[in-house]
């Protein structure tokens, strides 16, 4: 993904701004291993057994929260294992519905989705993504029943809501909004709170404190010295203020935004407990 590229290569970018990098570091070419799906744990696991001094980062979604309700025997804690750096971008998720059904808005799909036997389905990306978890939060919030279907990528779901075989999917704007601006697809909701341009939140459609988002971000190992993770959450900071990088999030559905890493890890300590209370909740499994 250009993305990714484009943030390592300006990871390592001499920059005027890094007044406060550490003497000999780097002193060896950095690696950034980007875990995404299939696989991400086995990545993790790579940058675990590296050594702490800052020259093996990972580079994570929010799958990295999810991880280890996921693989529960694992060599190797998220938790205790891993420091945060900083957020790089937020990717929100988008609710569409195939065109031709009369569904416009969240309360007309929860009508549809109660009318129908069997309920409606929804794609996403995967078990455990944003967009499954977003869909049983709703479906629990609201009663109605809607059945999940995963797929390896929101590339696959959006083919099949195109194809009139999925009633809904709830996947990132990169894969969804090429759906509804060729009319065939309609975008009825977002899983982050504040919605995006045109198009209202589920929050704002009777559901206040819905907010799942999605998100890329750095994190290096546990014990790296604070010198060292400090000038990194910089370079986080001065990527995320780079015109071009801005712009090639932005062609992808994502705000690239930085947050550094007190509040990357604040943001770490909700979600795990948000996981938590929605596995108690509806007893879904993950793994």
């Amino acid at each position: 993904m250009a993305t990714r590229r484009s943030l390592l290569a300006l990871l390592l970018l001499p920059a005027p701004a890094l007044a406060q990098r550490p003497a000999g570091y780097p002193n060896r070419p950095i690696r950034l291993v980007v875990p995404f799906a299939p696989g991400g744990a086995i990545g993790a696991a790579q940058v675990v057994q590296a050594p702490a001094d800052g020259h093996t980062l990972l580079f994570d979604s929010a799958s990295f929260v999810v991880a280890q309700f996921i693989h529960r025997n694992l060599s190797f804690d998220y938790e205790r294992d891993f420091a945060p750096v900083g957020t790089v971008a937020d990717v929100p998720y988008l609710l569409g519905v195939a065109r031709g059904r009369g569904i416009t808005d969240i309360a007309s799909f929860l009508a549809a989705a109660r009318a129908a036997p069997g309920g409606l389905s929804y794609g996403s990306p995967g078990v455990g993504s944003v967009g499954h978890l977003a869909g049983v939060m709703l479906a629990h919030r609201s009663g109605v029943r809607l059945e999940h279907v995963p797929y390896r990528g929101g590339a696959e779901a959006a083919r099949d809501l195109a194809a009139g075989t999925l009633d809904a999917a709830i996947i990132s704007g990169n894969s969804l909004n090429p759906l509804a601006e060729g009319g065939r697809a309609v975008i009825i909701g977002t899983t982050n709170a504040a919605g995006i341009g045109t198009h209202p939140s589920i929050a704002a459609q009777g559901f206040p404190g819905f907010d799942l988002t999605s998100w890329n971000a750095l994190f290096c190992r546990a014990g790296t010295p604070e010198p060292i993770r400090r000038a990194l959450e910089e370079a986080v900071n001065h990527a995320t203020s780079d015109a071009e990088l801005r712009a090639r999030y932005a062609a992808a559905g994502a705000d690239a935004t930085a947050a550094e890493a007190d509040a990357l890890g604040a943001r770490l300590v909700r979600e795990r407990a948000l996981i938590r209370d929605l596995i108690r909740e509806t007893g879904i499994s993950l793994g």
